[in-house]
């Protein structure tokens, strides 16, 4: 081998090309921002913070991430950018020095029931390549392990043209596949419970009907059944014969005339699975929901035992282990199996194999299995699911964007996760992260402190420097910094007990726990431990629970605070009994819309492969109503400028006087107790951000009737100042006699707790036990588990020794 000699001369003057070291935005107004101008450093890790709704995300998701990868759909064919998502570019003067943008945010992975961590990551197509090369008996390809393939043959004739004539030949083909021909691949079966569609003593004329929004008088429901011909309409369906008991519920679609018009009759079991069970059920309306859980039992497949394969994928084994026992293995201990096999034919899957799964474990993720569906993963998990194939990524010179990576980690991990964000900037990349919490802030190379405070009372930059800087700066984040709570003096006295005993749910060992009632009751432990299992699968049956999941709500540009929570109903109601009209025509989504933009308040120009435009509409000014609708007061007001208003302003507005609505004040009220006095009753629930839709979720929840509130990390996307509302608000919930149960690994509120549950010591089957229970004190006392350890070096008691 040779190499070049090198002669020793002056270094060179910078070359133009290493100039480029800076992100440059100037000029940005995307939702909130206020023509933000900064300048961020290139391969180095900035971290983003300011309180929940101060334009974080808007500046680096919706003008940085946008833009760069807008840039790159450009690059592609008009033909091909066809077939793409068309993205506006954002409101912003100049953006200069972009590179590649990898983003990995929160949203929640598909809830399809055959995406799995598996199919995610693809860790389950490398182990089915594995199993098709080294299984044994040797039973097809990798597809013959795919609970995403079925197994179909077919034999038929062809025509063939063969030396100018046309011959015929028999051909037939089959695949493999490794499906389970039950469930589909879906591992579960679900039944209809026939009880729950009607009442069997009752005849179709007497309303035998219990399905919600089927009426007597409907064509399309109770009608077409009726007056069929197939069963008699004042007959008991308990008395049907055989055949009306099967035409009744089965009968495939038939042509039927029913009062001179042309109906379609079927069958009543796939007439319910059409209408109700084809749907999102997170699509439906609250009481059509509640029917549907109550009419479908799901349950595991008897013939594939929950594991979606079928009999001949299962029969196939390397070493006594086939793949459903290898994907229902806890991920820490497959990699361990992978590492134990020795075949040379087969080294550089098992290398490639092995290093996906190693990368799960490095990220704290060595207890989730490759067949936990992905639907169930928190935001935080899928996040660090996401993580995955960039860990051992060969690209440089990327910029990485992430939304609170540190998001349902308890302090032992976050540590973990500190150490590949460094480990992402040291290989040459620009690493952006918005955060909150103060362990990781620490690590950036720079910050920038977005705010002074929410929505309209945001959009600057307070801050932009070091750490050190941020501390001394006097802004909320650095007024904030090295806030600690401290432990409770005396805690509240339990008034009773709820009772869980021989808890078996997923990890959780045979656990007998007794949750106090009345007192703000902590559940923690290292992700993965079993807090979740214990919480939301294991509370008795018939117990008055109230439940705030992590669960993303749902809405489009239609939708925004007034329609998500309720409040636009009882002020449609006054609005129209105050002028004696319809309560319809205060709803921009009904008969009071503009007729020019449908009620949206803009109009979208579809400009093929080119990003949309949107407009203002020009006959309604953006105000979404009709004009003659704006004609109507009430208290002074017209419906667009109500809301316009903040949520301060509405609660003072329909608090008293002539303009006062008790049931939109007590709305006002909860939205104003979590911390979103500042919000617009109108601004579009697609421009809130993280934190916002969390506490948004609360307060509605906050309005149901029961006498325990169970809370899964509502600190999360709350910044330090806003968390010290969250503790105020859940200890108005326990005074005035809720019992809160709360889910969180955030330390404030452990501190804050009135009882601790801690879970442990580990995750996954090093988990799922008690190794606490106790008052904060006694917990920072001990210093027994990983949890008492972080929460006294919080308080600042002592320091978290390594490990």
């Amino acid at each position: 081998m040779t190499t070049a000699t090198r002669t020793k001369t002056k270094s060179p003057a910078p070359h133009a090309a290493d100039s480029h070291d800076l992100i440059r935005v100037h000029g940005a107004r995307v939702n909130n921002l206020r023509d933000v101008s900064i300048e961020i450093p290139k391969r180095r890790l900035t971290v983003f913070t300011g309180v929940s709704g101060s334009g974080k995300s808007s500046l680096v998701f919706s003008t940085i991430a946008a833009e760069s990868q807008r840039l790159i759909n450009e690059t592609y064919s008009a033909f091909v950018q066809g077939f793409m998502p068309t993205q506006a570019r954002p409101e912003v003067d100049v953006l200069e020095g972009l590179t590649t943008v990898i983003t990995v945010d929160q949203q929640r992975m598909g809830a399809d029931p055959r995406s799995t961590v598996g199919t995610a990551t693809d860790a389950s197509a490398m182990l089915r390549i594995l199993f098709s090369r080294l299984g044994q008996p040797h039973i097809g390809s990798p597809q013959a392990f795919s609970f995403n393939v079925a197994s179909i043959s077919g034999a038929g004739a062809v025509a063939i043209e063969r030396a100018g004539r046309t011959v015929k030949e028999r051909r037939s083909f089959s695949i493999t596949g490794g499906m389970c021909p039950r469930c589909e691949g879906r591992g579960m079966v679900s039944d209809i419970d026939l009880t729950q569609l009607y009442d069997d003593s009752k005849s179709l004329a007497d309303g035998a009907f219990t399905i919600p929004g089927w009426k007597s008088d409907s064509f399309w429901t109770v009608r077409v059944y009726a007056e069929s011909g197939f069963v008699d309409p004042n007959k008991p369906i308990r008395k049907y014969t055989k055949k009306e008991l099967n035409d009744f519920l089965y009968k495939e679609p038939t042509k039927v005339k029913v009062d001179g018009v042309n109906l379609t009759y079927e069958g009543l079991i796939p007439k319910v699975q059409k209408s109700f069970l084809a749907k999102d059920p997170d699509a439906l309306q609250p009481h059509i929901r509640a029917f549907v859980d109550r009419a479908v039992t799901f349950t595991t497949c008897p013939e594939c035992g929950g594991t979606r394969l079928s009999e001949l994928a299962r029969s196939s084994r390397i070493g006594g282990i086939n793949i459903a026992d290898a994907c229902a293995m806890q991920i820490s201990d497959l990699a361990e199996w992978i590492r134990g096999l020795d075949e040379p034919s087969v080294a550089p899957l098992l290398a490639a194999l092995g290093h996906t799964l190693d990368s799960f474990v490095e990220i704290g993720l060595g207890y989730l299995s490759l067949e936990r569906p992905s639907g169930t993963l928190s935001g935080g998990e899928a996040q660090r699911v996401k993580m995955i194939r960039h860990l051992g990524s060969a690209l440089t010179d990327v910029t990485y964007v992430f939304d609170e990576p540190t998001i349902g980690l308890h302090p032992h991990d976050i540590q973990r996760m500190n150490d590949l964000l460094r480990q992402l900037r040291d290989k040459g990349n620009t690493v952006l992260v918005v955060e909150h919490k103060p362990e990781t802030i620490v690590i950036a190379d720079h910050v920038v402190d977005l705010g002074p405070g929410a929505g309209t009372g945001g959009g600057t930059v307070c801050f932009e420097g070091t750490v050190e800087g941020l501390r001394a700066s006097g802004t909320i984040t650095g007024r904030h910094f090295d806030d600690r709570a401290a432990v409770k003096e005396t805690v509240r006295k339990p008034t009773g007990t709820l009772e869980i005993r021989g808890a078996t749910t997923h990890n959780l060992q045979d656990v007998d726990v007794d949750i106090p009632l009345g007192v703000l009751c902590v559940v923690t432990g290292v992700a993965g431990s079993g807090k979740s299992s214990l919480v939301h699968g294991s509370i008795p049956r018939g117990v008055d629970v109230v439940s705030v999941d992590q669960g993303a709500i749902r809405g489009s540009r239609r939708s925004n605070p007034a329609t998500y929570t309720g409040l636009l109903d009882p002020i449609r109601k006054a609005f129209a009994k105050a002028n004696g009209v319809k309560p319809a025509l205060f709803s921009a989504n009904s008969e009071g819309a503009c007729p020019n933009c449908n009620g949206v308040g803009v109009i979208y120009t579809d400009l093929a492969m080119m990003a949309g435009v949107a407009t203002t509409c020009e006959e309604c000014e953006g105000k979404r109503y009709q004009a003659s609708v704006l004609e109507y007061h009430h208290g002074g007001r017209d419906i667009s400028e109500v809301l316009a208003m903040s949520v301060t302003e509405a609660e003072k507005f329909f608090g008293a006087g002539d303009a006062g609505i008790p049931a939109a004040h007590a709305i006002l009220g909860r939205l104003a107790d979590v911390g979103l006095g500042y919000l617009s009753l109108g601004q579009p629930l697609t421009t809130l951000s993280g934190g916002e839709r969390q506490r948004l979720k609360l307060a509605t929840h906050m309005s149901e009737k029961g006498g325990v509130y169970v809370l899964d990390e509502p600190t999360a996307g709350l910044h330090l100042a806003d968390v010290e509302q969250l503790l105020g608000l859940l200890d108005r919930l326990v005074d005035s006699g809720k019992s809160v149960i709360v889910v969180e690994h955030h330390q404030a509120v452990m501190a804050h707790a009135d009882w601790i549950i801690d879970l442990g010591p580990g995750a996954g089957h090093d988990g799922g036990r008690i190794v606490f229970e106790g008052t904060p004190a006694d917990l920072v006392a001990a210093r027994s588990t990983l949890t008492g350890e972080h929460l006294s070096a919080y308080v600042g008691t002592r320091p978290v020794l390594p490990r």
